[in-house]
C-alpha cells in the first residue's frame, strides 16, 4: 500500500499541530519543509513525535559534503524516518550522507523539482534537455548507485523510475493534485490514481489536504483514490 504524507507548509508550530490534531490519524507521515523548520526548529519534530506521527523532513541539502553529512547525522539523532538530499549535490555529498544517517533514517534524493518547466531547466542548466524525464532518471539511477534509499520526483516519472530502480526503492511524488483541484504553483502533477498506478510508493500531499473546509475529509477522499488505484493495479 502506498502511503500518504501530508505537507506542512504552514508558517509557525501551533498552525501544524492544529492541522494534525483536524487529521488525526488519516496520514502515514507528516512532511516537515524549509519554511516550519527555519522558524520553528528542532521542537516542531520533536512535537510532533510527542503526537506519535512519523516525520519526513523536506530540508533538500546541497552543501558541501562535510556541512550535509553533519547535518544528515543531527537528523538522524532527531529520529526522522525520511529526509531530502539534492541529487545535484554530486557522488561525494550523496555518500558523506549515506554514511551518516542512522539505522532509521532513510535518504531521498531530490531530482528535478516539480514547479521546473523544461525551459526552466534548460536555463538552468545552460544546455539542451531532451526530456525533463531522462534527467530525473539519469540523476535518480546516481543516487541510488551511491546507496540512497529512493528519490523525490514528479508522478509525472514514477512508472519509469520504479522500473529503473526496481520494487525496493522508494519514489516519493509531490506534484499530487485530486481530480478538480487546481495546480498552484507546480507544472508536473498527476492524481493520487494515477500516481499509485505508476508505482509511486509515498504520495506528498499539501494544500488539496491542509487548506480544504474539512482537512480529515480530503485525506479520507485521497486515501481512498490511493486505495482503488491500488486494487486495480492488483
Amino acid at each position: 500500500m502506498s502511503e500518504l504524507i501530508v505537507a506542512l507548509d504552514v508558517p509557525s508550530r501551533e498552525r501544524a499541530l492544529e492541522l494534525v490534531d483536524r487529521l488525526g490519524g488519516e496520514a502515514d507521515f507528516y512532511k516537515v519543509g524549509l519554511e516550519l523548520f527555519t522558524r520553528e526548529g528542532p521542537s516542531v519534530v520533536t512535537a510532533l513525535q510527542d503526537r506519535g506521527k512519523r516525520i519526513f523532513l523536506d530540508l533538500k541539502l546541497m552543501d558541501i559534503p562535510n556541512t550535509v553529512a553533519a547535518t544528515v547525522a543531527a537528523a538522524s539523532d532527531l529520529g526522522v524516518e525520511l529526509l531530502t538530499v539534492h541529487a545535484q549535490g554530486g557522488a561525494r555529498m550523496i555518500e558523506a550522507a549515506v554514511a551518516q544517517a542512522g539505522t532509521g533514517t532513510r535518504l531521498l534524493a531530490v531530482t528535478v523539482l516539480t514547479s521546473l518547466s523544461p525551459d526552466e531547466i534548460e536555463t538552468v542548466w545552460d544546455r539542451p534537455v531532451g526530456s525533463v524525464r531522462s534527467e530525473v532518471l539519469r540523476l535518480a539511477r546516481l543516487a541510488r548507485s551511491l546507496g540512497i534509499h529512493g528519490v523525490v520526483a514528479s508522478p509525472l516519472e514514477a512508472g519509469e523510475l520504479r522500473t529503473a530502480l526496481g520494487p525496493e526503492a522508494l519514489v516519493v511524488t509531490p506534484g499530487i493534485r485530486p481530480s478538480g483541484t487546481e495546480h498552484h504553483d507546480q507544472n508536473r502533477v498527476a492524481t493520487p490514481e494515477a500516481a499509485v498506478e505508476a508505482g509511486a510508493s509515498h504520495l506528498v500531499v499539501g494544500r488539496a489536504i491542509t487548506r480544504a473546509p474539512d482537512p480529515a475529509e480530503a485525506a479520507r477522499r485521497v486515501r481512498a483514490a490511493m486505495r482503488a488505484a491500488l486494487e486495480g493495479r492488483g
